[in-house]
């Protein structure tokens, strides 16, 4: 457990939350390069399919979180070690965060975060929106990290067990309805 309320570490919460914030920053940025490098194989698709593709997905997705299409995400099955964080605590943090940040080291049990990577695979956008991107999944995460050292609430965990649930689906809902309004009015 990265926080406890017993801690007597050496080193204090808000530091180790500083050092797992970057790490998430840098896992997240890593994983937007990747996708955006990836994402000139979309190149020679008309931006109009693309655009459409990406709706589709997000629908998809959308679906999937109401358990109207059973559809299975990708995931590594595998925890990080405990000894990450047992060993070195300041890298194993960093280590921990870069490992989250990435999007491929946990199960991530929303299909949201598969629907942004989808479209910035599909969308072919520049560079600064793709960073942009993975800065955003890796400060989501590090924001739910925050809240969790900075509640100090013990029922915290059962009133986010009762409302993710809804969370999630308006988040699912919301994305395909933006990423339609986009496609049939593009920015200029």
């Amino acid at each position: 457990m990265l926080f406890s309320p017993g801690w007597r570490g050496s080193v204090r919460q808000d530091e180790l939350l500083a050092v797992f914030t970057l790490g998430l920053l840098f896992g997240g940025t890593l994983s937007a390069t990747v996708l955006w490098l990836l994402s000139g194989l979309a190149e020679p698709l008309p931006s109009g399919a693309r655009a459409w593709l990406v709706v589709a997905v997000a629908v998809l997705g959308a679906l999937r979180e109401f358990g109207l299409v059973r559809l299975p995400l990708p995931q590594n099955a595998r925890q990080i070690p405990q000894e990450v964080l047992q060993t070195r605590l300041r890298r194993g943090t960093l280590q921990f965060g870069f490992e989250l940040g990435t999007g491929v080291r946990t199960y991530v049990s929303a299909s949201t975060p598969y629907v942004l990577a989808l479209g910035l695979l599909l969308s072919h956008q520049g560079p600064l929106p793709s960073l942009l991107a993975g800065l955003a999944f890796g400060a989501g995460r590090a924001l739910s990290a925050a809240l969790t050292l900075w509640s100090r609430d013990p029922d915290r965990d059962a009133a986010i067990a009762a409302r993710l649930p809804w969370i999630t689906r308006l988040t699912a809902l919301t994305l395909p309805t933006a990423l339609a309004l986009l496609a049939l009015h593009p920015l200029p």
